[in-house]
């Protein structure tokens, strides 16, 4: 049974502004009067933020993460679609080739989808909805200093903002800083142990570019995607995701020795040597609106909080902040909702000042952290160089396993559909270690993979190819 609230409303602080921070303040509004603190100025139109240069480079929100956002925020995702964003089936409106090389097939009545715009929509549309709500208030240009209290009980942050340095108080403090965040530096100074950390970096190099889609595509053209082979590196890949205003989101990335790089003229040319030319062909007649922009802040972080041996009470990390992933996955985003959504079912049991209320989100919190970092690590652990520790037998078995699926998958559309369950996280991994899977991935390799054009004539011709 859920613990009695003593009936005080308690103030909560919410530190960073971006989606997590924003989805956060809106469960947290539900229980308390909240602030949250950012240290940018954020736009009130779909624009860049200094603070989040991956915004330029291509997203997904996977199914899991849609429905976790629905949850959160009823009918956003029909707001975000009126403003532009796709719902996208898949895999009728994907064109993907495997990491092993054959093309997954389509389907039509597929049950899984990607909410598909740009990070600069998708942000403002949340940040708009969020805003709106009557116990939520927004601090900018502040800076976090310091967590205030003990190593038992966090009670608010020590910030300097334009006004100088102050105390805000807060029965929860929630940090959403993302991949910058100074979490573990600021629990050490409260006398707390040092958190477990582990980073896989492929060094993977990330180069976006937007294009005007061809007139001729409209609004139904598929996403198209080439992935990186990590037994073949440098792996590199590319994608190309229609996103609002007629416009298409190119990303494209390349591992240690194969990244790819700025020059506007070397981009169409990197993309037709991938292991297949189809993206490079789609760009030759597509119209650049933009300047190649890169990143190489990419690497795999996570930081276990949950199994830290002592926790303070009033103080939980979510989102980037517990775990940053290869943007190539694809699951940041959704593993993001969700665990503002494990937020909101710890709040709906524990009253949000309880002293165990904290440790309660952290742990469930971590569980689609998990997922997502399983899915990541699975494949980036084997790149040259990714980590300081050799895979594990287990890690390399895992990875064996995981490309027998996929190809499964490419051959099979029944095993397709239970590899997009994993990998939209709507299911555990274990779902890949059922009977009816085990059978198609060790006996069914002998039917026959999807040959052929990766696009339907149709869409070859509205592309100009």
């Amino acid at each position: 049974m859920p613990e009695r609230s003593s009936g005080r409303r308690p103030a909560a602080l919410v530190i960073g502004g971006g989606m997590t921070g924003m989805l956060a303040a809106a469960v947290l509004s539900n229980h308390a009067d909240v602030t949250v603190v950012e240290s940018d100025v954020l736009p009130r139109l779909p624009a860049p933020r200094r603070g989040l240069p991956q915004a330029r480079h291509a997203h997904l929100l996977w199914s899991g993460g849609v429905r976790a956002l629905e949850a959160l925020l009823p009918g956003i995702t029909d707001r975000l679609v009126a403003r532009g964003a796709r719902r996208v089936p898949i895999m009728s409106g994907m064109v993907s080739k495997a990491p092993s090389g054959q093309w997954f097939r389509r389907f039509e009545n597929a049950r899984h989808l990607n909410l598909v715009c740009s990070r600069d929509l998708l942000d403002s549309t949340i940040r708009a909805e969020v805003l709106r709500l009557p116990r939520v208030a927004l601090r900018e240009r502040t800076e976090l200093v310091a967590l205030e209290g003990t190593a038992d009980r966090v009670s608010g942050v020590r910030v300097h903002g334009t006004e100088g340095e102050e105390v805000l108080p807060a029965g929860l403090v929630i940090d959403a800083t993302g991949r910058a965040s100074r979490a573990p530096v600021w629990l050490t100074d409260l006398g707390l142990p040092p958190v477990e950390e582990r980073v896989v970096d492929a060094g993977v190099g990330y180069a976006s570019r937007i294009y005007r889609a061809p007139a001729s595509t409209g609004e139904d053209f598929p996403i198209v995607n080439v992935q990186a082979d990590p037994r073949r590196p440098p792996g590199r890949g590319g994608i190309i995701l229609p996103i609002e205003e007629g416009r298409w989101l190119v990303t494209l990335s390349g591992t240690r020795g194969g990244q790819p790089g700025r020059d506007n003229d070397e981009f169409v040319d990197f993309a037709r040597k991938l292991a297949h030319p189809v993206i490079g062909e789609l760009l030759t007649g597509a119209e650049p609106l933009s300047d190649v922009v890169t990143t190489r802040s990419t690497a795999n972080k996570r930081r276990y909080y949950e199994k830290s041996p002592s926790w303070p009470a009033g103080f939980a990390v979510l989102g980037d902040a517990v775990a940053g992933y290869n943007p190539v996955y694809g699951h940041g985003l959704t593993a993001a909702a969700q665990s503002v959504l494990a937020l909101k079912g710890v709040l709906a049991r524990h009253p949000l000042d309880s002293p165990e209320t904290a440790r309660h989100i952290q742990r469930r919190a971590a569980r689609p952290v998990g997922q997502a970092w399983d899915l990541a690590v699975g494949q980036d652990v084997l790149y040259p160089g990714a980590t300081d520790v050799a895979p594990s037998r287990l890690e390399r078995a895992a990875a064996r396993f995981i490309d027998r699926a996929v190809d499964a998958g490419a051959r099979n559309p029944d095993a397709l559909r239970v590899l997009l369950d994993v990998m939209s996280m709507e299911r555990p991994p274990v779902r890949l270690l059922a009977p009816d899977m085990l059978f198609r991935v060790f006996l069914g390799r002998k039917e026959p993979l999807l040959d052929g054009p990766p696009l339907t004539e149709d869409e070859r011709s509205a592309a100009g190819l």
